[in-house]
């Protein structure tokens, strides 16, 4: 335990990877920017269009149907070639899809909007299956999970400033007309303000397009290591077999699925949350929304906090027991959320997210111990179980359109769907947990 303690986290062999590190964590900042810039939008793109919550959540659909469609081709082209050229692809795909957002903009329509997101988050998904690996291959395997939950300390303050640019670069600037107003407007109207709004939408995407060029150049010119490109055959099914034997993966990559689902929804639907409560209040639509987003960035801010504090915690507790214990406490948050009717709701709803910050490197982390090379192939099934935040968000949509349920508000009762993911996730830690025990 004590060696473990003197040695960095971020060197093997007696080789340090300091730079590399710095430059790959920056890449999960990136990409927590366009996941948390992302969330609001479901609500923005449901007024600006006149749209339906549940046609809203399409952003989410295609936005993490791009993380799924993309892991294992992600995964292949990484096995042939290597972590570097994953991360360069995938900082090639996010800036492409960012820069669609333009002509998307001039078609007036929602759908091409759809397909900008989907080829972001392809690179999203390169990024992703590269980037968490390869990380994990920067050290002792003894320090893995740890060193990818300081990278993944990192995310969150990606996801801060997506949050803070949608609320006051995006949100706070778009006409302020309700949807009621909006309803009421002629074609003509509705299309002038539809075109207004969305110049203001896309503006931050055209500014992050040229942040990634810019990354991709810097890391283009930056030796990066090797050590994780031992081997460059594919042999794809023999692969995809063999890792789906291992107890811990297979289960991991579920555990994966309804966590992602769990996350998306609660950062997501705060706003139909937060809005339903505050204009009950008689606060208007806009300033109901904007104080959700605000109540958004407390909880990110409590998410990026208690992610180091986790990642310290991990010196001293396992893993599987951490995780096991901050999902029960997520239990009881969500059960908050769904049974109270006041500001109360919205506290529990903030407090979900100390107990979500282990959860996704955590998971990652001890589905992957002991994968070896074949780690390339496992990460494209941890990414690939990212189609929770495609699945689950419009379910839940689905629900609050409900506007009321069992004489309880919609969206309170919708967060029965994050419940349910905690509890799969209390299963996977505690059996984590033994498994760790019986190693003893």
């Amino acid at each position: 335990m004590n060696n473990t303690k003197k040695t960095s986290i971020i060197s093997k062999d007696g080789v340090s990877y300091l730079i590399p590190f710095i430059l790959i964590t920056s890449c999960f900042a990136l990409w927590g920017f366009a996941n948390d810039i992302t969330n609001p939008m479901v609500k923005a793109f449901s007024k600006i269009f006149r749209m339906s919550v549940t046609d809203g959540a399409l952003v989410q659909v295609a936005f993490y149907g791009g993380y799924f469609a993309m892991a294992f081709p992600a995964a292949i082209f990484i096995r042939r070639y290597s972590y570097k050229a994953g991360v360069l692809l995938g900082l090639g795909l996010y800036a492409i899809g960012a820069f669609l957002f333009y002509p998307a903009m001039l078609t007036g329509n929602y759908y091409p909007f759809l397909i900008a997101y989907f080829i972001l988050t392809c690179g999203l998904s390169f990024l992703e299956t590269s980037c968490n690996p390869y990380i994990l291959s920067m050290g002792d395997e003894a320090t893995s999970t740890r060193r990818l939950n300081l990278a993944q300390s990192f995310n969150p303050m990606g996801s801060l400033l997506g949050m803070y640019v949608a609320m006051n670069f995006i949100q706070n600037r778009l006409n302020p007309m309700d949807t009621v107003e909006r309803s009421q407007l002629s074609d003509t109207e509705f299309a002038a303000v539809r075109d207004s709004d969305l110049m203001v939408l896309i503006a931050p995407y055209l500014i992050i397009g040229l942040v990634i060029l810019a990354m991709l150049l810097v890391i283009r010119m930056v030796k990066m290591p090797k050590n994780g490109d031992q081997s460059h055959g594919i042999n794809f099914l023999p692969t995809l077999k063999r890792i789906f034997t291992i107890h811990h993966y297979r289960e991991g990559v579920v555990a994966q699925f309804f966590y992602v689902g769990a996350q998306i929804m609660c950062w997501t639907f705060v706003i139909q949350y937060g809005t339903r409560l505050f204009m009950s209040q008689g606060m208007e639509e806009k300033a109901a929304e904007v104080l959700s987003q605000q109540y958004n960035i407390i909880a990110m801010i409590i998410f990026c906090a208690s992610r180091f504090i986790c990642t310290f915690i991990l010196r001293y507790l396992s893993s599987g027991l951490l995780l096991k214990v901050l999902a029960i406490v997520a239990c009881f948050f969500t059960a908050g959320v769904i049974g109270f009717q006041n500001i109360w709701g919205m506290y529990c709803l903030v407090g979900v997210s100390a107990c979500m910050s282990l959860m996704f490197p955590t998971i990652y982390g001890i589905a992957l111990q002991g994968l070896g090379d074949d780690a390339k192939f496992g990460a494209a099934g941890l990414i690939m179980a990212i189609l929770g935040g495609s699945v689950l968000p419009p379910v839940q949509a689905s629900i609050i359109d409900c506007h009321t349920l069992l004489g309880m508000p919609a969206v309170n009762l919708s967060f029965i769907l994050p419940f349910i993911c905690f509890v799969v996730i209390v299963v996977y830690g505690h059996r984590s947990y033994c498994r760790e025990k019986r190693k003893l």
